[in-house]
C-alpha cells in the first residue's frame, strides 16, 4: 500500500477564477506555508517520521494549478523533494494543474524532477458548460493534454464535475464517453458543490442555478462507475474530502461524507436486483462477494437490505464472504 504525503497549494498558478471555486473552503488549508521549501521538507520528514514503511511513497501536491505557477516557483517546490527521491525514501511526485497548462516542454520537465502523474481538471468535455462555469479552456486543450501525458509516459489522471451549470445527463454521458475512449489510469468524481465564496453561490442565491439532488448525483456516478470500470479504469475519489472548513462554507449540493459509499451501495443494489426478481418463487439465490465488499453491499445505514425487504426480495438471499474472490466481483447460484 503506498503512502500519500500531501502539499497544498490551493489556487496557487490558476489563472481563472471558476464559477466554482473557493480552494480555501475545499481544500481546508491556506497558501502561505507553502512558499517556504523548508515547510515541504519538514512535512514529508513529519509523515516519513510516524508512518508505517510502505511499499511506495509519493509526494502529492494538490489544490492548485501546478504548471500554471512561474517554473521558478515549480522548480523551487520541486527541488524540495528531490533529496527524499535521490535517498529513496519517496518513489515519486504527483500533481495536479489545468489542460491547458500542459505540453510537451512541461511535460519533460516534470519528469526530470520525478513527477509520475498528473491529475488533469477537466472538469466537462461539453465546451457550453466549460464557458458557463468560466473555466478558460475548451474541450479539446483537454484532449490534447491528456494525449501529451499519456504520449510522454505520465500516469494521467482526470477529474469531472457532474452538474455544473448547464450540464444534463446526456452531456455529462456524453462527456464520460470521450474521457473514456482516451483510457486515463484514473478518474475522480466530484459531484459540483455551491461553496461560499463562489460565484457560484451567487448564481445559485439569485435562483439561477440548481445543484443536483443527492439521488441524481447517486445515479449519475452510478453510471460512471459501471462505464469506467467496465473499460478497466479505476476510480480514485467521488465526492469531495471532508474537511471542517468544507462543511461550513457549504451551502447547497449532493455533499455527503460518504458519498463514494452511497454510489457503490446503489451498484451493488443494482446488479443484484435483476439476479433476485429472476429466483423462482421458493428458491434462493446464495451469492458469494469477497469480505472487503460486505459493507457497501448492505449499505449505509442497511439501505440495501431495507430496499430488498421493502420489495419482498430479502428472503430470497443467502450471502456469505470468501476472501479469495477478488474486489467487486461475486459468484452465485440458484438453488
Amino acid at each position: 500500500m503506498s503512502l500519500v504525503i500531501p502539499i497544498f497549494i490551493p489556487h496557487q498558478g490558476c489563472p481563472q477564477h471558476c464559477l466554482f471555486c473557493n480552494q480555501v473552503s475545499i481544500s481546508g488549508k491556506l497558501s502561505s506555508k507553502v512558499d517556504d521549501a523548508r515547510y515541504i521538507r519538514d512535512t514529508i520528514n513529519e509523515w516519513l517520521g510516524f508512518s508505517r514503511k510502505h511499499a511506495e511513497v509519493q509526494v502529492a501536491f494538490y489544490g492548485g494549478s501546478f504548471t500554471c505557477l512561474a517554473k521558478e516557483r515549480q522548480e523551487v517546490l520541486l527541488a524540495a523533494v528531490r533529496p527524499f527521491l535521490e535517498k529513496g525514501s519517496v518513489q515519486f511526485i504527483r500533481l495536479s494543474t489545468r489542460p491547458d497548462c500542459i505540453d510537451e516542454k512541461i511535460c519533460d520537465f516534470l519528469l526530470k524532477f520525478g513527477v509520475k502523474t498528473v491529475e488533469l481538471g477537466v472538469q466537462s468535455l461539453d465546451d457550453r458548460v466549460l464557458e458557463a462555469a468560466r473555466r478558460g479552456h475548451t474541450s479539446d486543450d483537454s484532449l490534447r493534454a491528456m494525449a501529451i501525458l499519456q504520449e510522454k509516459g505520465l500516469t494521467l489522471g482526470v477529474q469531472l464535475m457532474p452538474g455544473l451549470p448547464g450540464e444534463s445527463t446526456l452531456s455529462f454521458l456524453v462527456g464520460l464517453h470521450r474521457v473514456i475512449s482516451c483510457n486515463p489510469d484514473f478518474v475522480r468524481l466530484y459531484p459540483t458543490l455551491v461553496i461560499g465564496g463562489s460565484g457560484l453561490a451567487g448564481e445559485y442565491q439569485r435562483g439561477r442555478y440548481r445543484p443536483l439532488s443527492m439521488e441524481r448525483a447517486i445515479a449519475l456516478c452510478c453510471i460512471a462507475k459501471e462505464r469506467l470500470g467496465n473499460a478497466g479504469i479505476q476510480i480514485m475519489r467521488m465526492g469531495l474530502q471532508a474537511s471542517e472548513s468544507l462543511e461550513k462554507e457549504l451551502i447547497a449540493g449532493p455533499y455527503h461524507p460518504a458519498f463514494g459509499e452511497f454510489v457503490a451501495a446503489r451498484h451493488w443494489f443494482k446488479r443484484v436486483r435483476p439476479l433476485l426478481a429472476g429466483c423462482p418463487a421458493g428458491k434462493t439465490l446464495s451469492l458469494r462477494i469477497s469480505d472487503r465488499d460486505m459493507s457497501a453491499f448492505v449499505g449505509p445505514k442497511r439501505a440495501n437490505i431495507k430496499r430488498l425487504q421493502q420489495l419482498g426480495l430479502e428472503s430470497r438471499l443467502q450471502i456469505t464472504t470468501d476472501k479469495t474472490l477478488k474486489r467487486g466481483t461475486m459468484n452465485y447460484v440458484i438453488n
